[in-house]
């Protein structure tokens, strides 16, 4: 089977891990196995194999004709068999199908917006379904909502998947005294509710001052970012949480913390999540996406409802204050992690839905 991946950017974000995971284990897997970045590269790029085939499209409009004149040259030289397209994609997938309609298209839906579905546009998307091989969604939510929605009745729901890669760069150092950091893996946006997170840490203050937040994640400079950092001014937290932006690093920014969160108020099944896990890390989350199929509330980790400050505060003092706790729960979501969503496991099971009729 020869497949590629097709990403809009390979800036740090869930669906582009996801994107780039995907190319790299299919390429031990499948005779091809290629990765796409539509508009933009990034830090990612960095990230994939040098046994998958790469190319940047370098679209610079929403119809960019010469664009998908390319791609389709590179999926015929290439002799491409299906198409997994990640996220927003799934456009430059249809308007290859339209001039190369042999091509088989998987759509990847990664949807971090998952608790507001019902708001989803999707006229166009609706369109395009009627031309997917298949459906892939990242959690149960989504899977009813295209089986609903949409013109594809193959859809399937697979957990993503991780694991431990090398690092040749470790250069992000974490402020903040060792052994008393709290990590957030997030970018800046609005559903990962990083006011909440602000809320816990003005709490944690006046209780364990010389404990540190953490937060790392593409900046995007807009509005929603002005105003997490004004709040930080606002409560005179600038010595309590530290905003680092986009980073490269992120198993050896894990390693320097001790206890990682999650405040979104919405999500699909954060890829950080599944990292947190893979490093041994105990973990305080809110209770939305997929987060409850695996964590278990005081047995690998702890979940909140999402906007409960003072409930994610007490779950970080029980941690902060007992060491033992943070490495057995540790230890329990890293068990949880290898058992549910390791590469093997999540590949068998998309390699077999792949060739279903």
């Amino acid at each position: 089977m020869r497949i590629i991946q097709i990403i809009d950017s390979l800036d740090i974000g869930g669906a582009e891990k996801m994107a780039i995971n995907y190319a790299n284990a299919l390429a031990d897997k499948y005779e091809f196995s290629g990765i796409v970045a539509t508009r933009k590269e990034g830090e990612l790029k960095s990230s994939i194999a040098e046994n998958v085939n790469y190319l940047f499209l370098k679209k610079t409009k929403l119809i960019d004709f010469s664009a998908i004149l390319r791609l389709k040259k590179y999926c015929v030289e290439n002799k491409v068999h299906y198409v997994q397209a990640h996220s927003s994609s799934f456009f430059t997938a249809f308007l290859l199908k339209l001039i190369l309609f042999r091509i088989k298209i998987i759509w990847h839906d990664h949807n971090g917006l998952s608790e507001f579905i019902t708001a989803r546009k999707s006229f166009v998307l609706k369109v395009a379904s009627y031309f997917f091989e298949g459906i892939i969604v990242v959690n149960y939510q989504l899977k009813n909502w295209a089986i609903k929605e949409l013109n594809c009745k193959k859809v399937i729901y697979l957990p993503n998947f991780t694991k431990l890669e090398s690092e040749p760069n470790k250069s992000t150092m974490l402020f903040g005294n060792e052994g008393k950091r709290i990590l957030c893996l997030a970018n800046l946006r609005f559903q990962k509710n990083h006011f909440l997170l602000i809320e816990v840490a003005s709490l944690l203050k006046k209780s364990h001052f010389d404990w540190t937040f953490h937060l790392v994640g593409k900046d995007f400079n807009d509005d929603y970012s002005s105003k997490v950092k004004k709040a930080i001014i606002d409560n005179d937290l600038e010595e309590n949480v530290f905003v680092y932006g986009s980073k490269n690093d992120s198993q050896n920014i894990i390693n320097q913390s001790d206890i990682a969160i999650l405040t979104s108020q919405s999500e699909g099944l954060p890829v950080a999540l599944l990292e947190y896990g893979l490093n041994k890390k105990p973990v305080v989350c809110t209770e939305v996406g997929e987060i409850p199929l695996i964590i278990k509330n005081g047995l690998n980790g702890f979940i909140v409802p999402k906007y409960d400050a003072n409930l994610f505060y007490k779950s970080l003092i029980n941690l902060i204050d007992n060491k033992s706790l943070q490495i057995e729960l540790g230890n329990s979501l890293h068990q949880t992690i290898m058992e549910n969503n390791s590469e093997q496991a999540v590949l068998d099971k998309f390699s077999y839905w792949l060739q279903e009729k």
